[in-house]
């Protein structure tokens, strides 16, 4: 099913410059893993040596957090938009 994946400024290199791509998957785990067979380069900066979820990068469907729900295998659906949002670290 196709997913639309919102990327952020600091990995869009890997999409030649897209801020949106369009991947298969019917979880975050799909499709995640078609954004990286479609662009290589994903996996190793999403996922640590042990196949986790770097700590830095939280991942959305539409505006929820999946760490709330069912984290990877959080379901997505043609109308829903994942996006890759690294955190931003530092203070006033």
């Amino acid at each position: 099913m196709p997913v639309r994946v919102r990327v952020p400024g600091p990995l869009r290199r890997l999409t030649g410059g897209d801020a949106e791509v369009t991947v298969d998957g019917v979880t975050v785990t799909e499709a995640l893993g078609d954004l990286d067979k479609r662009y290589p380069g994903f996996h190793d900066r999403l996922y640590d040596p042990d196949g986790k979820l770097r700590q830095f990068i939280n991942i959305y469907v539409n505006d929820s957090d999946i760490r709330f729900s069912e984290g990877l295998d959080t379901a997505v659906g043609e109308r829903d938009e994942v996006s890759i949002v690294p955190a931003v670290a530092g203070g006033v």
